[in-house]
């Protein structure tokens, strides 16, 4: 049986996510918290869970800070973030801060289901916020990784991207045009095969050209 802990400050989403939860048959829930803070309180009463259904708007302690927190104390809990945030600066913060998989707050219970399942077994959620095309990125081993040469220029622009700078700062950083910022994300795609500035997040993430 997989423990799961639901952290999100709306009581009655706590409720319904349980009840949800529970009719899976292999989860248990074995507590809820108002934010990080209480969060780490039942930690102590309860003991760890396996995986943390986090979200990210909270008093206190938000979902960034609380995903920061567990990937420094308790790395082996896996985080799962449910939210009502889409935008690319989110996704790419809670990865950064040790989220191994992001669906939305209206996602239907198969699909949480499928991400619960995927995160506890498989270290990770993958879905069109991401991109299925990274499936392989996130889940295979260094070993089967083919290695990639990329450029100072390139790998400069990857830890950019790993930042909450819009493009347009990532080329006054660079002290490139904004075109040239362009076409060299398109190469960075085109190169990597993916599709999006999450994807070169996770890559930079994944072969370790940032620190997380």
């Amino acid at each position: 049986m997989t423990k799961v802990a639901l952290v999100d400050d709306h009581v009655l989403l706590r409720n319904g996510l349980a009840a949800v939860i529970a009719g899976f048959g292999d989860f248990e829930v074995i507590f809820e918290a108002d934010n990080g803070k209480h969060f780490i309180q039942q930690v102590e009463i309860h003991g760890l869970p396996d995986v943390v259904l986090l979200d990210i708007t909270m008093p206190e302690m938000d979902g960034f800070e609380t995903a920061k927190w567990i990937r420094r104390h308790h790395p082996q809990v896996k985080v799962l973030v449910l939210s009502m945030m889409d935008n690319d600066a989110a996704i790419i913060r809670m990865l950064r801060n040790g989220a191994q998989g992001y669906i939305l707050k209206d996602s239907k219970p198969g699909v949480l289901s499928a991400a619960l399942h995927e995160v506890a077994n498989r270290g990770f959620y993958m879905n069109e916020l991401i991109t299925g095309k990274l499936v392989h990125l996130a889940i295979k081993s260094d070993e089967d990784e083919g290695e990639m040469k990329l450029s100072d220029k390139e790998v400069a622009f990857l830890r950019l991207c790993c930042t909450e700078k819009s493009y347009k700062e990532i080329a006054d950083e660079m002290g490139i045009t904004p075109r040239a910022v362009e076409g060299l994300r398109s190469n960075m795609f085109e190169k990597l095969e993916i599709a999006s500035r999450v994807g070169l997040v996770l890559y930079a993430i994944r072969n370790s050209l940032v620190t997380v």
